[in-house]
């Protein structure tokens, strides 16, 4: 996956809008931060579960990190080279089904269930 790869799926849902953070590129939901380049450009930041992090990073050894600067924020590093797509796909959805309006949120997960 590429950077190029990450911006559709975030902008493919409702709500979501290209802007930046921290000086780097970034996608918001409803104005709320969603994902924002790393680094470098083979890196995207997410949020994540703090409880929930050390159990992804361990299942994705080399794909999912977390470096000593981001360590005290819910937050976890996706290696974009190594990623597949609902590697990325999933937390990005997730923060947008966090921060999307209820309606709306239920609504696509309706509409995705549906769907075989």
């Amino acid at each position: 996956m590429s950077r190029d790869d990450v911006v559709p799926i975030g902008l493919g849902l409702p709500g979501v809008e290209a802007g930046s953070a921290y000086g780097t590129p970034a996608l918001r939901a409803c104005g709320a931060f969603t994902c924002h380049a790393g680094e470098d450009d083979e890196t995207r930041l997410v949020p994540s579960d703090p409880d929930e992090r050390p159990l992804l990073v361990e299942a994705h050894d080399g794909v999912l990190f977390v470096t000593r600067h981001y360590q005290a924020w819910p937050l976890v590093l996706v290696s974009l080279p190594h990623a597949g797509e609902r590697l990325v796909r999933e937390p990005v959805e997730d923060v947008w089904v966090e921060r999307a309006p209820t309606g709306v949120a239920a609504a696509r997960r309706a509409r995705r269930e549906a769907t075989p």
